[in-house]
């Protein structure tokens, strides 16, 4: 089992690789998504490079915050909910890339959610 911060580190790799790329491809990845609008994607694109901040500098501190990872954790569970509402959501009108995208990318910050949650029980113990 990784540690926590080990795991937190890459969280915060993959959720800033993830923003950037939403900002540096705005146009292409809304188009692969089957949307006409990119604000929603730049939108998130800010909020995953900023998240992505916080999570790296919880993951360098001397002695991890239980609360700052519980609050990590809590996002990562709210945009795993959010993803599948939104794939639940008639109107959304996503291709099957998108579709497939969102649930791959909810699947794996589950699996982050999970082992933030192990490594914290540790941390607590």
């Amino acid at each position: 089992m990784k540690s926590l911060q080990t795991v937190l580190i890459i969280n915060a790799v993959s959720s800033g690789a993830t923003g950037l790329l939403l900002l540096g491809l705005t146009s292409p990845i809304a188009q692969l998504f089957g949307q006409s609008s990119t604000g929603v994607f730049t939108e998130v694109g800010i909020f995953l490079v900023a998240f992505a901040g916080f999570v790296f500098y919880q993951s360098r501190r001397h002695i991890t915050s239980a609360k700052a990872v519980r609050f990590i954790i809590a996002l990562d569970l709210l945009w795993v909910v959010a993803s599948v509402m939104l794939l639940a959501w008639p109107s959304a009108e996503l291709t099957g890339i998108g579709q497939v995208a969102i649930a791959a990318v909810a699947l794996w910050v589950a699996l982050m959610a999970y082992l933030q949650t192990n490594g914290l029980k540790k941390l607590t113990a």
